[in-house]
């Protein structure tokens, strides 16, 4: 086995070190000031800015995150209005439950973009507004 120096080791990655004239060896570069420094500083930006894009893609969220809060305030919604029918068979309707149809219906408007969305929305908070103007008619002729 014939060994002829450290270059000639293997594909091993990273500077090698060269055997030099004098005493010991001598490595690539190692006399630059600005070699540890500049590695340090590349890390540190390098960190700062996979933070920040891991907290953009955690606020943006994916189309199932978007969908499944989506469907969580529809559903917020839905049951609202399942709870003003049976207030409405009852005979009960209150103030109170239009009221929170309202701001039910104010929330999810705020973080919707769709135009017929919207629309519909809107014509449900049109006949929220009527309904309570009934309830508080009523009031004043009782």
């Amino acid at each position: 086995m014939k060994v002829t120096g450290p270059g000639a080791i293997g594909p091993a990655g990273g500077p090698k070190a060269r055997p030099s004239g004098g005493s010991g060896f001598r490595l690539p570069g190692a006399g630059a000031v600005e070699g540890p420094a500049s590695s340090a500083g590349v890390s540190a930006t390098s960190s700062i800015m996979g933070m920040d894009a891991l907290l953009a893609l955690q606020d943006v969220g994916g189309p199932l995150e978007r969908k499944r809060r989506a469907v969580s305030r529809a559903g917020r919604i839905l049951d609202v209005l399942d709870d003003m029918k049976v207030a409405l068979l009852d005979g009960r309707l209150s103030g109170h439950d239009l009221d929170r149809l309202r701001r039910a219906v104010r929330d999810e408007r705020a973080q919707t973009d769709d135009p017929k969305l919207e629309a519909v929305l809107e014509e449900i908070e049109v006949r929220a507004a009527v309904e309570m103007a009934k309830l508080e008619q009523a009031r004043r002729a009782a």
